[in-house]
């Protein structure tokens, strides 16, 4: 559908309840933020402030990135799939030169830029849904046949999935790719197709879990973390020992014991715990129920959409943000293996927050156009 022809279109208001869930998830991103990482940074740095002083300047910029797309016509968007996914590859391929992608931890994840760090695969995520939104939303396109239907979504996705599992990156690349399925079947797949592919797809994923002897053993401290807890379990049972002792109400915001040095990343991947510790149940159930409103209005976006690349593009975002919170959260009570992936909008993470951000405004650019 041309940008011309929808110019027509009446305007509605932007969805409130999606702006309302992602300003008080933000707000309470900073606030734990802080709160996760003052007592950690205070004996490195000597600076309490330094992580949420981070985290505010992206969130002002990911503040910029929502206004903007939010009244920049969605359908325009189609004008900068190839630049996007160009740029992906560059930047994921560019991780791997020395001097300009970082190590940490083992991992070269990061491209440094003026002493802030990125993340390529922020973008490539983002790129990657809005490219399968646009192609499988065109007329000419034979969704129940797989090579005139989805397969070169699949065939780009699997490319990106290999350049992001070379960093390492197992997590994100699940991610990426479960976003990119949903958004595969939403525009028709049969499921026998899909069927076959999860058929591939299972195999292939215990063989990468095996194939590498630190996830493998990460699998199986998921079974008994108790059998290593210096070592492969430990991250899952400081994870549980914060969130056991939160009750209702938790011990206070700040009073958390599990941040001094005891939880690994407490101020990214697993600040859920942390609010766990300090919240409690009311803290969790209620970024929770944040989510789970963003993930409602965020379908019924796709759902009223005018037409289908809208459609689509508003179920991959939506899916996007809910797979990724949902594995951290599965991470951080012990429900699945630990995969290293932040929590949309609340874990400290620069590129992560603009993108996801930035994402939004698109599908609140959307909600203006749906049908009423």
């Amino acid at each position: 559908m041309a940008v011309k022809g929808n110019r027509n279109l009446k305007k509605n208001e932007a969805d409130f309840i999606v702006l309302f869930a992602t300003m008080t998830l933000l707000a309470i991103g900073l606030v734990m933020v802080f709160s996760a990482s003052w007592y950690m940074v205070s004996s490195s740095r000597g600076d309490v402030y330094f992580h949420l002083r981070r985290q505010a300047f992206w969130a002002v910029l990911g503040l910029g990135g929502l206004i903007f797309f939010s009244n920049y016509s969605y359908w325009k968007l189609k004008r900068w799939i190839n630049l996007s996914l160009l740029l992906s590859v560059i930047l994921l391929l560019a991780v791997f030169i020395p001097g300009v992608g970082m190590e940490i931890y083992g991992a070269r994840r990061w491209i440094g830029v003026g002493g802030l760090t990125a993340q390529p695969s922020d973008l490539a995520k983002v790129a990657l849904i809005l490219f399968a939104a646009a192609y499988l939303s065109r007329k000419d396109i034979q969704i129940k046949d797989f090579f005139r239907g989805a397969f070169p979504v699949l065939a780009i996705t699997g490319f990106f999935f290999l350049l992001i599992l070379r960093q390492p990156d197992l997590g994100t690349a699940v991610a990426m790719a479960a976003a990119v399925m949903v958004v595969v079947f939403v525009a028709g797949m049969p499921l026998k197709q899909m069927a076959a592919i999860g058929a591939v797809a299972l195999p292939a994923g215990f063989y990468l879990m095996a194939s590498e002897p630190y996830r493998l053993r990460r699998l199986l401290s998921f079974r008994d973390p108790w059998a290593d807890p210096l070592d492969t379990g430990y991250q899952i049972i400081q994870s549980l020992y914060a969130l056991g002792p939160g009750g209702l109400f938790g011990v206070g915001l700040g009073h958390g014991r599990q941040k001094m040095f005891y939880l690994p990343e407490p101020h990214s991947d697993f600040i859920f715990a942390v609010i766990g510790e300090e919240l409690g149940f009311i803290g969790t159930a209620s970024v929770v129920i944040l989510f789970a409103l963003l993930l409602w209005r965020g379908f019924k976006i796709a759902l009223m959409a005018p037409d289908s690349f809208g459609s689509l593009l508003a179920t991959g975002i939506t899916a996007m943000i809910g797979i990724q919170a949902l594995m951290n959260i599965g991470v951080v009570t012990g429900s699945i293996p630990v995969t290293g992936i932040n929590l949309p909008l609340i874990s400290a993470g620069g590129s992560s927050l603009l993108f996801t951000m930035c994402s939004i405004g698109v599908l609140l650019n959307i909600s203006k156009y749906t049908k009423t």
